[in-house]
C-alpha cells in the first residue's frame, strides 16, 4: 500500500514556540531517528523496534473519518533492514502499534504511517486488545478535557537477553518484557503521568501501572520533556496520580 503524496484531511496543529520542543526525547542507545507526519520515531537499527515514540494530540484529532481497514502493515523503506509483517507470522505476537491508528483518524497520511513497522512492536495479543487499548482511549479522553497533551511510548528491555521473533536468524525482532507511556498536560496546572504494563496477557489494573516520569526515565534510560522549564520538570515528572487527572 503506498502512503499518500499528499496530505489528506486536516493538517497537523502548529504547535506554540514555546512547547515545540516538548515532542523530542533524549536516548543513550543509538537510534535512527525519522520523522513522520503526525509522530516522531527513535528506531533501534539492532532491535528492529522503536525505542521511543512520541506525538501530541489534539481534542480535533480525536475525530476523523479515515477508517483503517484498508490499510496494511508496511516496511519502512527508510531504514537500513526493514522488518516487514511476514516477520511476524506465526510469532504469537501482535503488531502492536505504538502510535495508535486511532489517533490519526483525523488524516489520512498520518493514519496510513501508523502502519509503518518502525512504529510497531511485539506485543501480547490480550494486552494489545484490552488494558493498552483501554490507555489509548483514556489518552484520547484526556486530549478533550485539555485540548492538547503530548505523549511517549515504547517498549521496556530488562537485562541484557530478551525473547525474539522473526523468520531469519539473523534479522530478529526484540520482544519487549513491558512497555511504557508517558503523557503530559501544559498550561495554567500542568501535569505529567507515567504508566507501565507487562508484556504478558493478563489483565493489569490501570491504577496498579502508574508510575511518575521520574521512574520510567529510570528505567529505560530516556529524558522526556526536557524542553520544560527545569522547575515544573522536577515538580510535575516526580509525582504519579490517577486523581490529578
Amino acid at each position: 500500500m503506498l502512503l499518500c503524496l499528499q496530505s489528506c484531511g486536516q493538517k497537523v496543529e502548529q504547535l506554540p514556540s514555546s512547547e515545540k520542543g516538548l515532542t523530542d526525547v533524549r536516548l543513550r542507545q543509538d537510534v535512527t531517528p525519522l520523522q513522520r507526519y503526525a509522530y516522531k520515531v527513535w528506531y533501534s537499527e539492532t532491535m528492529r523496534i522503536p525505542l521511543a515514540v512520541s506525538w501530541y494530540l489534539t481534542k480535533d484529532h480525536t475525530y476523523g473519518k479515515s477508517q483503517r481497514k484498508s490499510i496494511s502493515f508496511m516496511p519502512d523503506e527508510d531504514t537500513h533492514n526493514p522488518v516487514t509483517t511476514f516477520d511476524y507470522m506465526q510469532s504469537g505476537y501482535d503488531r502492536g502499534h505504538m502510535c495508535p491508528a486511532g489517533d490519526n483518524k483525523w488524516n489520512r497520511t498520518a493514519q496510513e504511517q501508523t502502519f509503518l513497522m518502525t512504529n510497531i512492536c511485539p506485543q501480547n495479543h490480550n494486552l494489545n486488545k484490552n488494558d493498552w487499548n483501554d490507555l489509548e482511549q483514556l489518552c484520547r479522553t484526556w486530549a478533550r478535557r485539555y485540548n492538547r497533551i503530548y505523549i511517549v511510548c515504547g517498549p521496556v528491555l530488562r537485562g541484557n537477553s530478551h525473547k525474539t521473533i522473526g523468520r531469519e536468524r539473523n534479522k530478529r525482532i526484540t520482544v519487549p518484557e513491558a512497555f511504557y507511556k508517558v503523557v503530559l498536560r501544559t498550561g495554567k496546572n500542568p501535569a505529567a503521568i507515567g504508566f507501565i504494563y507487562e508484556n504478558v496477557g493478563s489483565r493489569q489494573p490501570m491504577r496498579q501501572t502508574v508510575r511518575s516520569v521520574d521512574e520510567i526515565e529510570q528505567i529505560t534510560g530516556i529524558d522526556f520533556f526536557s524542553a520544560l522549564s527545569d522547575d515544573v520538570e522536577r515538580r510535575i515528572e516526580a509525582k504519579s496520580s490517577l486523581t490529578d487527572w
